[in-house]
C-alpha cells in the first residue's frame, strides 16, 4: 500500500502556501501520495479558541520577516496579501473541495495559491476571481457553480470538523497516520513519520 500524507491547509495561510510550494519535491522525495483536505481555517481558530498570528502586533511584525526568510530560502515569490477577503476564505476553500470534484484541483490550487501570495490579487472580487480561473486554465461559471452544492459546503464542514477532532489548531497541519504534525518546519519531522510507517 502507498503512503500517505495528509496535508490540510486554507488559501489564507501563508504558511500553507510555503508548505504547497513543497510539496511535490517532498512527496517525489519520500514516494508518498499527498491527499489535500481543504479546511476553514477561521473556524479550526474559532474552535480551538485559538487566533491569527496577525491579530497580535508583535506577532504580525515577526511573522511578516519570517514569511520572508522562509520565501528567500524556498527561492520563491511572496507579497503579503492586504486585501479584506483573506479575513474569511470560506468560497475559495469551498472552490477547492469543488475543484476536486471537478477534477480541476492542481489547476485551481495553483492558481488560488499563486494569486493570493504571489500576485497578491484580491479575490473577494468575482470579477477578479474569475480572471485568475481562466488563466489557470479552470471554468469560472462551472467551479464557482460547483463551490455553491450542498454536498460542497457539507465536505468542507466536515473536514473542518475532523481536523479539530484529530487535534488540527491552525495551518497547515500534516498527518501522517494519526500523527500529527503543525507548521511549515516541520518536514524533517514528516519525513521521519513516513520512514516509521
Amino acid at each position: 500500500m502507498a503512503k500517505e500524507l495528509e496535508f490540510l491547509f486554507d488559501y489564507g495561510s501563508p504558511f500553507s502556501y510555503l508548505a504547497n510550494i513543497q510539496m511535490p519535491g517532498f512527496a517525489k522525495r519520500n514516494s508518498v501520495a499527498v491527499v489535500y483536505r481543504p479546511i476553514l481555517l477561521g473556524a479550526v481558530l474559532k474552535a480551538t479558541g485559538n487566533s491569527s498570528p496577525m491579530a497580535v502586533p508583535a506577532k504580525a511584525r515577526y511573522f511578516a520577516e519570517e514569511l520572508r526568510r522562509w520565501a528567500s530560502r524556498y527561492g520563491v515569490a511572496f507579497k503579503l496579501n492586504p486585501h479584506p477577503f483573506m479575513a474569511n476564505t470560506l468560497f475559495l476553500m469551498r472552490g477547492a473541495v469543488a475543484a476536486q470534484k471537478l477534477g480541476v484541483f492542481g489547476a485551481y490550487h495553483d492558481a488560488i495559491f499563486r494569486a493570493v501570495w504571489v500576485e497578491g490579487l484580491d479575490l473577494g472580487d468575482k470579477a477578479v476571481l474569475s480572471d485568475v480561473l481562466k488563466r489557470g486554465g479552470v471554468n469560472p461559471v462551472e467551479l464557482i457553480a460547483a463551490s455553491e452544492r450542498q454536498d460542497v459546503k457539507d465536505e468542507l464542514r466536515r473536514n473542518t470538523e475532523d481536523a479539530v477532532a484529530r487535534g488540527a489548531f491552525g495551518a497547515p497541519t500534516f498527518f501522517v497516520g494519526s500523527e500529527m504534525f503543525w507548521g511549515n518546519d516541520r518536514f524533517d519531522f514528516v519525513e521521519e513519520a513516513l520512514r516509521r510507517q
